[in-house]
């Protein structure tokens, strides 16, 4: 079967009898370090928040420099401020910023928040930059966020259809939406086709089962707009701290070529983000240990 024949006769099951498993462990096998797939070698590689510990403090322009050298498809960006700025860094070396956004506090007014996303919007009009959202101001699942979050969530995605543009929920721990069910559950709330998920490596392994991890991404598939990888160690999932969920891709246990496999079988052909939050060395030496790992894991590609 080919795989656009494969991904249409995926798309029908969606639809017509959910979904059928695929098994994914979660953990390295013995075959681990094997190529994950041809296919998934095609798409996008970007690195984010890999300038929050760079203990070489990098700015924009180094920072750009330096994904360049290194083979990176582009950069993400935390938060709204300052985007000219990266978009600059960026174009001059012919890299793509392919994610961007901040949170939205359901608590408070929401009209003043989505006002740095409705400025930045004609900005990134043709970059196909995706723009995440983290919804914060309650407990995780609390029913008093889901009116506010879904008229945030609605509010953006109309204007950024305007500009072609994406939404993307991100689940993130300790905040209203904090696990990938969740999000997709708001994202159908919000009845809009750019409005998705964010699926995100580390705040899963922190949130939620690791068996659970086939069925989370069968049923976030048709919905994800962005994927999240790292090298992790799921045993950390209680650390006060992020070191053992946070790793370059070279290190941990989890089966990160699995998850990829995953992926392919779902069709999924959206950018892949490497996490980086936390790593505090040189970005340079933790980045290229990283990407190394991905061509490893793609050396089969024609």
């Amino acid at each position: 079967m080919s795989r656009s024949t494969h991904c249409a006769a995926w798309t029908a099951s969606v639809v017509l009898s959910g979904f059928v498993a695929v098994g994914l462990t979660g953990t390295r096998p013995a075959d681990a370090d094997q190529p994950a797939s041809q296919t998934a070698v095609g798409r996008p590689f970007f690195a984010f928040c890999f300038d929050t510990h760079d203990t070489r403090q990098r700015n924009l322009e180094q920072q750009a420099d330096l994904l360049k050298e290194l083979g990176f498809a582009g950069a993400g960006h935390v938060g709204l401020d300052g985007l000219p700025e990266r978009l600059a860094s960026l174009d001059r070396v012919q890299l793509q910023l392919f994610l961007t956004g901040t949170s939205i506090d359901l608590t408070k007014p929401l009209e003043p928040q989505l006002e740095p996303y409705f400025r930045a919007l004609p900005l990134l009009q043709g970059r196909d930059t995706l723009l995440y959202v983290v919804l914060t101001g309650y407990p995780s699942r609390d029913p008093r966020g889901s009116e506010p979050g879904v008229a945030a969530l609605r509010a953006l995605a109309e204007r950024a259809m305007t500009h072609n543009l994406r939404v993307g929920i991100y689940p993130h721990t300790g905040d209203w939406v904090s696990r990938v069910d969740h999000a997709v559950e708001v994202a159908q709330a919000v009845e809009r086709t750019n409005c998705g998920v964010i699926f995100n490596l580390c705040h899963f392994l922190r949130n939620e089962e690791l068996d659970s991890l086939s069925t989370v991404l069968r049923a976030a598939g048709p919905y994800l707009q962005a994927v999240m990888i790292n090298g992790a160690d799921p045993a950390g999932k209680s650390d006060p701290d992020w070191q053992r969920l946070i790793q370059p891709l070279d290190a941990g246990t989890f089966d990160v070529p699995g998850l990829l496999r995953q992926l392919d079988a779902l069709c999924y052909k959206g950018p892949i983000g490497l996490m980086c939050w936390g790593i505090a060395a040189d970005s340079h030496e933790h980045l290229g240990r990283s990407i190394a790992r991905w061509r490893e894991w793609h050396s089969d590609a024609p």
